[in-house]
């Protein structure tokens, strides 16, 4: 068992790493003439793009980088073993590294919040879709930064209520991924 888990964790590290250095932003400024990373606030992501070149030509952006963490939630959950829920922690983990500091674009990658977003709507979906609702009701009215705000930090707090303080830390390493890549920043 401890060989699969194992075994399971690399492969989910190595799958979640690459899936997350896929340099969704930089792919698809490049495709509009811009590189994100040398305009606004220099952040290869879904919210720079969009003050760059507007919410419809950013909308790949969005999907793109939610489906990362999608994706390697997935890889997570399907090579681990029954009972082995942090495999796909540590798949996300890895996704939001490969966000963060991209092998395919030099390092120079984004905060990893919707690749975070993605990766935990997979790993609990029921706070995830409580979350998803919140960041919906108020973007709806008026606010997407308000809204995304809503849902990253209601997430966690659904979570302990439904799945209790494990997966919370968890969840909590998670974004203190995210907190290390705002630590972290150029410019």
């Amino acid at each position: 068992m401890r060989t699969v888990t194992v075994t399971a964790t690399v492969v989910a590290v190595v799958a979640g790493y690459l899936l997350g250095s896929i340099p969704v932003a930089v792919l698809v400024g490049r495709r509009h003439g811009v590189d994100p990373r040398q305009l606004g606030d220099a952040n290869p992501g879904y919210w720079n793009v969009r003050e760059q070149l507007g919410a419809r030509q950013a909308a790949p952006v969005f999907v793109g980088d939610v489906a990362k963490g999608v994706a390697a939630g997935l890889v997570g959950v399907l090579v681990a073993p029954a009972g082995a829920w942090g495999v796909g922690y540590v798949a996300v983990g890895a996704a939001m590294v490969g966000h963060a500091w991209p092998v395919f674009a030099r390092f120079r990658g984004g905060r990893s919040i919707l690749t975070w977003a993605g990766g935990v709507c997979v790993l609990s979906p029921l706070a995830g879709a409580v979350a998803v609702a919140a960041f919906v009701a108020v973007a709806l009215a008026g606010s997407f930064a308000w809204g995304a705000r809503l849902g990253v930090f209601a997430f966690p707090v659904v979570q302990l209520v439904l799945e209790g303080p494990h997966r919370v830390a968890a969840t909590g390493a998670l974004m203190s991924i995210i907190g290390l890549r705002f630590a972290t920043r150029r410019r």
